[in-house]
Parts: C-alpha cells; sequence; structure tokens
C-alpha cells in the first residue's frame, strides 16, 4: 500500500464511519522521520472531524468512535493519530 493512499483512506473510513460535516486529515509523516515508530512503516496523521455522533460524548468516547473507525490501519499503516474531534454546536 502506498503511503500517499493513507490519508484517503483514513478519510473515507471516518466519512463512512461519522458522517462528518468537517474532516481534514494531515499526514504528519515527514516530521518524524527518524522516530523509532516511523521504522515500522506505520505514518504519523492528524485529523480534525466535526460529526454529530459528537454531540453529548465525552472527548474520550469520541476518540473512541474514531480510532474504532480505523481499527484495520492502526496495526500497520498507522503509527499515531492526533485526534480533534468536534461536535457541530462546538465548531
Amino acid at each position: 500500500m502506498s503511503a500517499d493512499t493513507r490519508p484517503e483512506r483514513i478519510r473515507a473510513a471516518l466519512a463512512a464511519a461519522l458522517a462528518p460535516t468537517v474532516l481534514e486529515v494531515g499526514d504528519d509523516s515527514a516530521l518524524h522521520a527518524g522516530h523509532p515508530g516511523a521504522a515500522s512503516g506505520g505514518g504519523h496523521y492528524s485529523v480534525k472531524i466535526v460529526s454529530p455522533r459528537f454531540e453529548g460524548l465525552k472527548l474520550v468516547m469520541r476518540h473512541r468512535l474514531v480510532y474504532d473507525s480505523v481499527h484495520d490501519m492502526m496495526r500497520n499503516e498507522i503509527h499515531a493519530l492526533a485526534i480533534t474531534a468536534l461536535a457541530p454546536s462546538e465548531a
């Protein structure tokens, strides 16, 4: 799998699971070159997501929904994921 398709795969997984109104996926892997996690091939990504699914949920539950959405990628393709998860009322 090409590393440059990972952001698109992350975006597709989050869009399908959480129906966001705002979704930004950044590839921060270049900032972490030489990091031990980078050696395994897993990338560093950042996500800003605004979803109605987050209304009334605590931050830990919002993050759980995001991680559950990309679970299959966490083993080999994603080493780190920085998450900003907001409800529409907070955006």
